[in-house]
């Protein structure tokens, strides 16, 4: 009878082979958002996982508002322990164009001037022209504050200067360019902030701000903001810059020649052309010879569908010529997931929303691939044999990255391509709850990739997989790279575990390396581990971070 009684405490309380659903023993996981047990990572490590992947979107399993909860109350922390700290890590990540979207860094900056000491602010103040550098970033950090505190006068005197420090030129080319977004104006951030021009240039153009083209002499403008009247008297004085003229000229086009010609002139953007013109083919090949690189990538469809780029055509030329210039991508601050996007869309001839259809360009998909790899910092082989592993799972295929129209998945594939292209020897696998043959490689265009992957069953997760394969299979390999949203909970195994064993029988130093691809709290890496290490999915460094991890 008490034999039959007898506990086994060793199955109960094992810390090499612990199944997901149970936390390793002794360790700090935590349950994470599918069932399973995961580390949680520090607030710091969430901070520049929200900075370059955001929360849109949300994941598979936890909804956007959730998301962003969680992840706004690991920023408010970090900004409450070291709010300087805090301020240098976004201009850091926003400035070097890390992150795939700006709307993250300046939602945190937002954060800091309403939750950080008084020093915090006034670092968040000096850095504003850093992380909001055109009018439409400044627009997004004026609603996001509105919404979160007054406005006192450092940040009055933060907005004012983003518009004295700037060149009236430069002023008129946002002025012209952002005119409003999220409900505010230029007019409206002037008012509230209420400048002193450096000079009868910049005076004029804030007048022409606040008034439009049709002001003679002196004008008071009023506008209530969270019940206060402001005031804002400029004079018409000076001469406007003449791309604001030319602003007002095109308003007043009778044909396409005439628009044609200011463009060509002036330097017009898209934003400036109304919308009657932006069916015409000759107004696209004046925009097209100066359009900024970012402007272009996102107009691709647009200038294929009205028949402008097509094969042989000197437009399809300027393009493929244009993407294939790796310094004026890294000048643009053209990220790789923008890069990705694009070739995605353009490749499927359709937009993601929307009616507009063309049938794309062979040569500029293949353009749109190689300047995907150019984006990414450069990067050295680590000379050493590495298992890619991608999680295929159901959790992989739900919520998007960044916010854009691609799945953790999807992306996943991508990432993983940058580190394969770069390494001579490299296996490349997928997983859930079983593996699943991928025969993809670098060779592939990527388009074709994303197509091949987004088709995959939904199943379970188990992150152990690529570290019992490597075992089970004898293959000896310095890294074992796993791309994954670390909610894993279906396997006997948890892979910190399970890498321990690969280490005991194989490769004593072999290292790993998790890629987070959604910024959620979990990770598989065990923060113990100084072999295991936690990596930012799309943060344009990843890639050579994690080569100069593995070559140590």
């Amino acid at each position: 009878m008490e034999a039959n009684m007898a506990i086994n405490y060793a199955k109960l309380f094992n810390r090499r082979v612990t199944p997901q659903s149970q936390p390793i023993p002794g360790s700090t996981q935590v349950r994470n958002s599918a069932g399973g047990y995961s580390w949680e990572v520090d607030d710091w490590t969430r901070f520049d996982r929200f900075l370059i992947l955001g929360a849109e979107g949300g994941t598979y399993y936890i909804g956007e508002r959730d998301l962003v909860k969680q992840n706004h109350d690991a920023l408010v922390r970090c900004i409450k322990a070291d709010g300087i700290r805090a301020v240098n890590r976004i201009v850091e990540i926003s400035d070097a164009g890390r992150a795939p979207k700006n709307d993250p860094a300046i939602f945190t900056l937002a954060l800091v001037v309403t939750h950080g000491d008084a020093s915090a602010k006034a670092q968040a103040f000096a850095n504003l022209n850093k992380v909001c550098r055109i009018g439409t970033h400044l627009f997004h950090f004026a609603e996001y504050v509105n919404a979160m505190r007054g406005w006192g006068r450092g940040l009055r005197n933060a907005v004012g200067h983003w518009y004295v420090d700037r060149g009236a030129e430069d002023l008129a080319h946002q002025a012209v360019k952002y005119q409003q977004r999220d409900g505010w104006s230029h007019a409206d951030l002037l008012r509230l902030a209420h400048p002193k021009a450096p000079s009868r240039e910049h005076e004029a153009v804030f007048r022409w701000m606040l008034t439009g083209a049709d002001s003679l002499g002196e004008r008071e403008v009023k506008r209530k903001v969270r019940g206060e009247d402001r005031i804002a008297k400029y004079a018409a004085v000076g001469e406007l810059p003449k791309l604001i003229e030319a602003f007002e000229q095109v308003k007043r086009a009778t044909n396409v020649i005439q628009v044609g010609k200011l463009i060509d002139e002036f330097d017009l953007p898209r934003e400036a052309i109304p919308t009657q013109w932006l069916n015409e083919v000759a107004v696209w090949e004046a925009l097209l010879q100066r359009m900024p690189m970012t402007a272009m990538i996102r107009n691709l469809g647009k200038m294929t569908s009205i028949g402008l780029v097509q094969p042989f055509s000197d437009a399809a030329k300027l393009i493929v010529r244009k993407l294939g210039d790796e310094t004026a991508l890294k000048r643009a601050r053209i990220h790789p997931l923008a890069v990705l996007i694009a070739e995605k869309v353009y490749a499927q001839g359709k937009g993601e929303k929307g009616s507009l259809t063309w049938k794309p360009v062979p040569k500029i998909v293949d353009a749109l691939d190689a300047a995907f790899y150019a984006t990414f910092q450069n990067v050295e082989p680590c000379g050493k044999p590495v298992l890619l592993a991608l999680d295929v799972s159901g959790s992989m295929g739900g919520g998007s990255v960044a916010g854009s129209c691609l799945t953790p998945r999807e992306a996943s594939a991508a990432m993983a391509l940058v580190t394969a292209a770069t390494e001579e020897e490299y296996h490349i696998m997928g997983f859930s709850n079983r593996f699943i043959p991928l025969n993809i490689s670098p060779r592939m265009r990527l388009d074709d990739v994303v197509k091949r992957i987004s088709n995959l069953p939904f199943e379970a997760t188990d992150c152990a997989l690529p570290m019992i394969w490597a075992r089970e299979n004898a293959v000896n390999v310095s890294a074992l790279i796993t791309y994954t949203d670390s909610e894993t909970w279906a396997g006997n195994i948890h892979p910190a575990q399970a890498l321990r064993q690969y280490r005991s029988e194989f490769v004593g130093d072999a290292k790993a390396v998790v890629v987070g691809m959604t910024s959620n709290g979990f990770t598989l890496a065990d923060p113990n581990d100084r072999g295991m290490l936690d990596v930012v999915g799309f943060d344009t460094t990843a890639p050579a971070v994690i080569a100069d991890f593995v070559r140590d």
